[in-house]
């Protein structure tokens, strides 16, 4: 008899859970099954070099392919070390704000990350309110990786309550050994009660709406996604940067959007 429940309980789980996915539609994506500029309609750019807020050292570019371009099936940004005015490399960061931004859904990125003491290359959302105001209007970081720290992944919110300045960050981190030697799938899973951070469907982070306010919970909005290298900075280069391992590269295989 217990065998029999058993059962029957796996299988109502496993009918649960493909009747989810069945629900779930995609919305959004980029396979980047083409050549040239990313895609103009799906992407834009944040420039310049002024270190975004961490002392970054390097400077985004706008159009310039040698930081993003799609070759082979796969969009690469790439940092070189270079002068462009006061800034010592060039990278790229991309955006959908604009025209692709969402509230609540399944997010799945399939990329490869760099190795290298001074790395620092993110998938990461932030709010498209406008003016942003941050922590305030909050921010979900899907996947971090430093390279002082080789192999371990972060996923982190931070709102105006729980944010890395005042040292109160949610956070989860596993350790990957192959992060920079094979593709992985980057999973967001977020709804109005939970967000949940993975990857390869191992979701490691889960943070909960806790019901106070806003301070705490500012997820209730549409957010767009962000794929960026970084060098140096406050914490990609906390333990300095070895100017000689460039150029490095993100690939990035495709990302999806379901709702």
């Amino acid at each position: 008899m217990f065998q029999i429940l058993l059962i029957g309980l796996s299988f109502i789980l496993f009918f649960s859970n493909t009747k989810a996915q069945q629900q779930r539609k995609l919305v959004w994506s980029d396979e980047f099954n083409y050549k040239g500029l990313p895609n103009p309609q799906k992407w834009n750019y944040d420039t310049g070099g002024h270190g975004w807020g961490n002392n970054e050292l390097q400077y985004y570019t706008y159009q310039e392919q040698k930081n993003a371009r799609v070759e082979n099936g796969h969009l690469i940004i790439e940092a070189h070390k270079e002068k462009i005015g006061k800034n010592t490399y060039s990278s790229a960061r991309l955006v959908t704000k604009g025209k692709g931004d969402w509230t609540y859904g399944k997010l799945e990125i399939r990329a490869k990350v760099p190795d290298g003491l001074g790395t620092w290359p993110a998938i990461w959302m932030l709010a498209s309110t406008k003016p942003l105001k941050w922590p305030d209007d909050g921010e979900i970081d899907i996947m971090e990786h430093v390279g002082y720290d080789q192999g371990v992944l972060h996923g982190t919110i931070h709102t105006k309550k729980y944010n890395h300045s005042i040292g109160t960050q949610k956070a989860g981190i596993i350790t990957v050994k192959d992060i920079s030697q094979a593709f992985h799938t980057y999973q967001l899973e977020w709804n109005a009660e939970t967000i949940k951070i993975g990857m390869d469907d191992n979701y490691y982070f889960t943070y909960k709406n806790e019901h106070s306010d806003k301070t705490a919970w500012p997820f209730d909005q549409p957010f767009h996604l962000l794929l960026n290298l970084a060098v140096g900075g406050n914490w990609g280069g906390a333990r300095g940067v070895d100017e000689k391992i460039f150029t490095k590269r993100m690939e990035i295989d495709f990302v999806r959007v379901y709702q």
